[in-house]
């Protein structure tokens, strides 16, 4: 795997996202459901204060940077991760390269009937992809969910469950599921449904993704503080030449 670029003590892959997606790839091939975490600013901030959450991302076989926030803290750092690759876009790059062969996807989260919603709006999309199962987020006991997808025997599950939970998720149960390969893809679900409005390309673009979905949704102000949070302790690291590790 690539070199990895500490940002406030996460260890980020220094990729592009074809080089991401590349690395998906090979990881799948190998069939030992490794899991891919894609942490933006908030996420860094809850690996911070919570250290299952951090064990739980160190263990990712791959941790793509999917906030710009993340992009601007490693150039005020020194150590500048190459772009941006998010979430959302890399499992949609990660499905394309899967459909001639006619791969097999399971999706786990969100409200009830909204994965089978994703799954009926992608196999749309990619026709030739295998949707093999759905399972909404609400459920308590883990067992019966890694059954199913056992069953199902599916080449990549997306995780749908927010963070940090869905990283806690495929830690806690990865040596249990036979998958090819997991993402913790949070919101995406809600995106791929239809029951999420996605940000248009010049807010993406300029890297205002996250001011757009806050005056779609004011509520999420209090997530939205970490933000500033997480770059004032990027400048802090900077002017004292250090990155601030993670409490214990």
């Amino acid at each position: 795997m690539s070199e990895k670029i500490n940002v406030l003590g996460v260890g980020f892959d220094n990729v592009t996202m074809d080089e991401a997606v590349e690395a998906a790839l090979a990881l799948m091939a190998q069939g030992k459901s490794a899991y891919v975490v894609t942490p933006n600013p908030e996420i860094v901030m809850d690996c911070r204060r919570d250290p299952a959450a951090a064990e739980a991302v160190d263990a990712a076989a791959l941790t793509i940077p999917d906030g710009i926030g993340v992009i601007y803290g490693s150039r005020i750092l020194h150590t500048p991760l190459k772009e941006k690759v998010g979430g959302c876009d890399f499992t949609l790059r990660l499905l394309s390269r899967m459909e001639p062969e006619e791969k097999r996807v399971f999706i786990l989260g969100g409200k009830p009937g909204v994965a089978e919603m994703a799954a009926e709006k992608l196999r749309a999309q990619f026709p030739r992809l295998r949707f093999v199962g759905a399972q909404d987020g609400y459920f308590k006991d883990d067992a019966p969910v890694v059954e199913a997808i056992n069953a199902a025997a599916p080449d990549l599950l997306l995780v749908c469950l927010g963070a940090p939970k869905q990283e806690k998720w495929m830690h806690a149960n990865q040596s249990a599921l036979r998958v090819g390969l997991m993402i913790g893809a949070g919101g995406s679900v809600d995106v791929y449904a239809g029951t999420v409005e996605r940000a248009p390309k010049v807010w993406c673009d300029a890297g205002l993704e996250w001011l757009y979905r806050l005056l779609k949704e004011p509520k999420r102000i209090r997530r939205q503080m970490a933000l500033p949070k997480f770059m004032l302790l990027v400048i802090g690291a900077r002017l004292t030449k250090k990155s601030p590790m993670r409490k214990k």
